[in-house]
């Protein structure tokens, strides 16, 4: 009796602690869900009732996966900071957040002043174990994050207005005064890309290994950094550009220019994908969300629009002047402007950001270039003065894929991913606005005419074919040799008359659309819109 009351309470045990976890497994799949789930008792169409079924069942599935990977291989979770009563996160400061986090945590928010070599900009590595700075008077080093220690650091001495690594941190680019260069780890000078010009913006397409630069002049160029080709050198037209940055999503390179346009470019096209007008004034900044559907542009007319990418729309406005914006790997929005940084996050999860952190510099430090490092709580700022670190509750992923950037990986795991990344390197054709698109067919067209060629090739094959036609032997009388060429003649005819026929409704179209051209610039330019169109 005893076993078995023991084995019933231990069912019942088992019991609550798989109840217990599907709800949790509900819960966290309604993050992932499409909103509720259409009405399909109303419909009366039974096929289009069961299309949506299906589509809807595909949708629950989905979720629920997704549910599964975050709780059983994600286990660890961002940390906001919250606040209780009548606090706001916003008036955190630096010190009281440091002096609460752990040890580790703490030695990442620091303070380098250089004042004669700067204003700095920063940038990470895609595992955010490295950081390279440049400062404008020539100083470039390479820093080694989770040791806090400097890698190698040397003097260019011309100007340096912009640095990016390139595919690991043995290599990045410096533009210089007059043409972007680029170092080993050790500080040696490989290449000087003469072709590009004095280069004002640089940026590294990490699946393409192109290195994308605009010069003062407004031209895009695209560098094959594995061959050495050129893979693109594109005139913008919209004059000197300052602001660029790189869509994660589909590597589209968005530029922001002096007349409040954005272009979205693509190395196979000499013209924009996108050219959309969104300020009123010069773009000051501007920013892609991890997702690639969300983009932050700020402008000079002091507004900060945040815009929908897939139908090319506002969604927030806000009264505000930024000189950098960033997106965090969580979607955390970082704004420098002046001796303030803020950070805002989507609280709603409408895409209406607000205010949650804000750190304000020294007295007279001007923020440059404000940029989060991967996979850490931490952003780096730099700025007229040196460049800084602070610590950014939530902003980073706390779970890093080691196959796709491990900040641990040992030299012979850098080799190794350097090969397969080079042997899954994409072409740019496949640099495109929609890259689902991709490996998909053309939908056919409704009315797909054949070129002139191929239908005078496909005559051609068919009065081949009628002359090659085998003739039955009759009898005598009925098949001598006029009467065979006749036959003939007629078949070649008869195949002859499809293409003519349709050679003759071309014709007579093109004959009608002139004439109703005519008539149409017969009439005054302001009255030809009330011209009254023949019916056909």
């Amino acid at each position: 009796m005893g076993t078995e009351q023991e084995d019933s309470k231990s069912e019942k045990v088992v019991s609550s602690a798989d109840k217990d976890i599907t709800d949790e497994l509900d819960l966290i799949a309604k993050k992932y869900l499409r909103g509720d789930g259409a009405n399909l008792e109303v419909l009366k169409d039974k096929k289009l009732r069961g299309q949506l079924a299906v589509r809807e069942e595909l949708y629950s599935k989905s979720a629920k996966a997704a549910a599964k990977a975050e709780k059983w291989l994600n286990p660890c979770g961002e940390g906001y900071l919250e606040a209780e009563g009548l606090e706001k996160p916003w008036r955190a400061k630096q010190p009281s957040i440091v002096h609460e986090v752990d040890i580790l945590s703490s030695r990442k928010a620091f303070d380098i002043v250089l004042p004669e070599l700067g204003p700095y900009t920063v940038d990470y590595t895609s595992s955010g174990r490295y950081m390279a700075v440049a400062g404008r008077k020539g100083h470039l080093a390479i820093m080694d994050m989770k040791s806090m220690d400097l890698v190698k650091e040397l003097q260019v001495r011309e100007t340096v207005r912009d640095v990016v690594f390139l595919h690991n941190e043995l290599y990045f680019a410096a533009a210089q005064k007059k043409y972007p260069y680029i170092y080993n780890r050790e500080g040696t000078e490989l290449h000087c890309l003469k072709e590009h010009g004095a280069v004002q913006k640089l940026q590294f397409l990490k699946n393409h290994f192109l290195l994308a630069t605009v010069n003062k002049f407004g031209q895009l160029h695209y560098q094959d950094i594995t061959m050495g080709d050129m893979v693109a050198n594109l005139r913008t037209g919209l004059g000197r550009c300052d602001v660029m940055q790189v869509n994660p999503f589909n590597a589209v390179v968005g530029l922001g220019h002096t007349c409040g346009k954005v272009t979205m470019w693509k190395p196979t096209s000499a013209v924009p994908l996108v050219k959309m007008l969104c300020h009123h004034g010069p773009i000051s900044a501007m920013a892609y969300h991890p997702g690639g559907n969300l983009m932050a542009t700020a402008g000079l007319d002091r507004k900060i629009k945040l815009w929908d990418l897939r139908k090319f729309e506002v969604l927030h406005t806000y009264s505000c002047h930024a000189k950098t914006l960033q997106f965090s790997q969580k979607g955390l929005l970082a704004i420098g402007n002046g001796s303030l940084v803020q950070i805002w996050k989507d609280s709603s999860g409408d895409q209406n950001y607000s205010r949650y952190m804000s750190h304000s510099m020294a007295k007279g430090y001007q923020v440059g270039k404000v940029m989060f490092q991967p996979y850490e709580d931490v952003l780096g700022l730099g700025h007229s003065m040196g460049m800084s670190c602070i610590l950014v509750p939530g902003s980073g992923e706390p779970n890093f894929d080691s196959w796709v950037a491990n900040p641990f990986e040992t030299s012979k795991q850098r080799r190794e991913k350097e090969v397969h990344s080079l042997l899954d390197k994409l072409p740019p054709e496949t640099i495109m606005l929609d890259p689902t698109k991709i490996g998909t067919m053309r939908p056919a067209r409704k009315k797909e005419q054949p070129s002139k060629q191929e239908m005078e090739a496909e005559m051609e094959a068919a009065i081949a074919a009628a002359k090659s036609a085998p003739f039955k032997k009759k009898t005598k009388g009925r098949n001598k040799p006029s009467r065979r060429e006749k036959k003939k003649q007629e078949g070649v005819v008869k195949a002859k008359r499809p293409f003519l026929d349709q050679q003759m409704k071309e014709e007579e179209h093109i004959s009608k659309k002139k004439q109703r051209i005519s008539e149409e610039v017969q009439l005054p330019k302001a009255l030809q819109r009330f011209a009254r169109k023949k019916v056909v």
